[in-house]
């Protein structure tokens, strides 16, 4: 469910935008789009229900947020709804100047505006910036004289947006308050909707704050203590779990605290607050001290924290609990083994 609700559309300017490396070129409507009451709600459902709670970013720039072109379009619309049409414009041009990469898709690109906006307590403004880039085939079964027949359509899913943002009236100075949607590939293509195009980096809250630190441990349990020390897979999940405990029983993460409990002996406390230092210089990120957890961000990152031996193709082991109830030996002949005790057999 999302942490925001989105009561109507106001505005509405569509136009196509193609790949100019591939030089598909821009079709630009010359005046805005009329929306007829009975696809309102569908529109809406469309554009708004991929969108996750929680998870914010900011527009920004590198020098001066005012160089941030969607910024600069998106604060004359908040200045002037009815300068939604001419805006829309610029932003598909902006668009278009941005889709070089070979793979990147053509197609709709919609520029919305909404209404009293419900987001975090506050009532706002919105401005949504959508576009849809693959096509479906449809079936349209219709009657005949004496039959039913049958012909095929193409058009665009609305159960699944591809590429989307929500630019809401709030902390214009820290370049607002922005959601994405990027649901169309994960390679340097997919890069240019949120790095160029939005130039949209995370907000700095609690989800993103949970969701660093919980990033820096996996990375440091993962790949850094198996770089100097031989630890084995099983204590390996062993502080996986206890990391994730951590932050699932605690409303507030203190970093002294969480070292001390998770990680416990100091020579690795002080490997991980050497490796903390580090991964804030390569990730160009601020690991914050002391904040409070945020669940949806927790409970995402549950999904990567997942304790679990390979044991060549034959086995796996998941580790949930008591390390001390699983220990590794080698037999005589070479052949590796896990001896693991338990109580009862579900």
């Amino acid at each position: 469910m999302n942490s925001f609700l989105i009561c109507d559309i106001s505005g509405l300017a569509i136009h196509k935008v193609g790949n100019k490396n591939n030089e598909e070129g821009l079709l630009l409507s010359e005046q805005p789009t009329n929306i007829r009451n009975e696809i309102s709600e569908t529109l809406i459902s469309y554009f708004i229900s991929s969108f996750k709670p929680d998870e914010y970013y900011n527009l920004y720039h590198e020098s001066d947020i005012n160089l941030n072109e969607v910024y600069v379009f998106a604060g004359r619309i908040f200045d002037d709804p009815e300068s939604l049409f001419e805006q829309s414009v610029k932003l598909a041009k902006h668009l278009y100047n941005c889709s070089v990469h070979p793979k990147i898709k053509g197609g709709e690109f919609y520029t919305t505006y909404f209404k009293e906006c419900t987001f975090e307590g506050d009532i706002v403004d919105a401005i949504g910036l959508f576009k849809s880039e693959k096509k479906d085939i449809f079936l349209k079964v219709q009657p005949d004289e004496k039959a039913f027949g049958i012909k095929t359509d193409e058009g665009i899913n609305v159960s699944k947006l591809d590429k989307g943002c929500l630019i809401f009236n709030k902390v214009r100075e820290n370049g607002y308050v922005v959601s994405v949607v990027d649901n169309t590939g994960k390679g340097a293509e997919a890069a240019y909707w949120i790095d160029t195009f939005l130039k949209a980096i995370q907000r700095n809250d609690d989800f993103h704050n949970t969701h660093n630190v919980l990033s820096l441990c996996k990375d440091f349990i993962t790949k850094q203590l198996p770089q100097e020390y031989e630890i084995t897979k099983a204590d390996q999940a062993n502080l996986l779990n206890k990391s994730i405990k951590y932050f699932r029983d605690n409303e507030s993460f203190s970093m002294a605290e969480f070292a001390n409990e998770v990680i416990e002996e100091p020579e690795l406390i002080s490997k991980f607050d050497t490796f903390k230092t580090d991964y804030q210089e390569q990730s160009e990120q601020v690991i914050s001290e002391s904040f409070q957890i945020n669940g949806s961000a927790v409970k995402k990152q549950s999904r990567v924290f997942k304790s679990v031996l390979k044991l060549d193709r034959n086995f796996h082991i998941y580790i949930h609990g008591d390390r001390d109830l699983i220990h590794q030996g080698i037999e005589p002949d070479g052949r590796k083994y896990y001896k693991i005790y338990f109580r009862e057999e579900s």
